[in-house]
């Protein structure tokens, strides 16, 4: 059923020129004369016919956010252990919403396992991990993030100013209004935290219905996480990560790999003392880490599904995360 954040054709028509008259009621930190809107808006209209009154009006509404630089410029924290990381996502709580989240969308959870061979525990968890289900998927206007980080954050201008094109676009095939849209403070939406060029990209229509809708339609959300992992190299019922025991570790820990690319293979590490706890494939190419646990450190061979999952986002732990919380949603619901 179509959802409220979704307006008829009609409405859509009647963007510009509703728009358009609130153009004249410029806002102090509006982008209606930064020097760098003039360009993009012809930009847009040259290469994917937009017309230029209703998205000057689109930039007269939007709003330069100091917060949004701030917290984007902020100096980078300390890097956290493994330990101290892990309970950021794996506790009670977000297990048993969890539950609550696979127990009400159960229908759509197996059709994307059969669909998509990606088990349904992992698709909760990368939900669950992102926005606790839902339940925080940001506050700051979309238009207002990408704008103020396409135009004014010279460092990832080029990144955000594409996404902004792809914003621009998406709300247009989706028939959205573009200044309705919230998200995080770098422009991630919905359930999934998708950036607009992955909305295009793997973001899919699960429930038929005729929009995509990721912020308030759980089912399309399912839906899209599953086709985001299997379009990255998801193996369907294969493992994530296997364990492993070193032998000489100064030795071993030459194995550890250097980013989250596989490139060494089983065999290269059995060589240097890795012993992996399950039986994997001598020739296949993997990510051997180290993680700093409670228990002191631990080995780890990230296998293709590990590496799907970062993908989605690039680190180790955020994968550990996801993984293991998949893992103990899978137990809890067989208790």
């Amino acid at each position: 059923m179509q959802t409220a954040l979704f307006r008829s054709k009609k409405l859509v028509a009647c963007l510009g020129l509703a728009l358009a008259t609130a153009s004249v009621y410029a806002k102090e930190n509006s982008y209606a004369q930064h020097p760098l809107t003039a360009p993009f808006i012809e930009e847009m209209s040259t290469e994917f016919g937009f017309l230029p009154e209703p998205l000057q009006a689109i930039f007269t509404d939007a709003e330069r956010k100091q917060v949004i630089l701030d917290a984007i410029s902020r100096p980078a924290e300390r890097v956290k252990q493994w330990k101290d990381y892990r309970p950021i996502f794996i506790t009670q709580a977000r297990v048993d919403k969890g539950l609550e989240f696979w127990a009400k969308n159960q229908e759509a959870l197996q059709r994307a396992e059969q669909e998509y061979g990606v088990p349904a525990e992992f698709i909760v968890a990368i939900i669950g991990v992102e926005t606790i289900y839902g339940g925080n998927t940001g506050s700051y206007r979309v238009i207002d993030a990408l704008s103020t980080l396409a135009f004014d954050y010279p460092p990832r201008a080029p990144f955000f100013r594409q996404q902004l094109k792809e914003y621009l676009l998406l709300t247009r095939e989706e028939q959205v209004d573009p200044l309705s849209l919230k998200g995080s403070y770098a422009g991630a939406m919905g359930l999934p935290q998708f950036m607009p060029g992955s909305f295009r990209a793997y973001a899919v229509d699960f429930d038929h219905d005729g929009h995509i809708d990721i912020w308030q339609n759980p089912t399309d959300a399912v839906g899209s996480v599953a086709n985001y992992f299997i379009k990255h190299g998801w193996k369907p019922g294969q493992p994530v990560v296997v364990r492993a025991d070193l032998k000489a570790v100064a030795v071993a820990e030459k194995g550890l790999s250097d980013s989250l690319d596989p490139k060494i293979t089983v065999k290269q590490l059995q060589k240097l003392g890795w012993t992996p706890r399950s039986a994997l494939d001598a020739k296949q190419k993997v990510t051997a880490f180290r993680l700093e646990a409670e228990q002191g450190n631990e080995y780890w061979i990230g296998l293709a599904n590990f590496h799907a999952i970062t993908r989605y986002n690039r680190s180790v732990m955020y994968a550990m995360a996801v993984n293991e919380l998949a893992e103990l949603l899978v137990a809890a619901r067989k208790d």
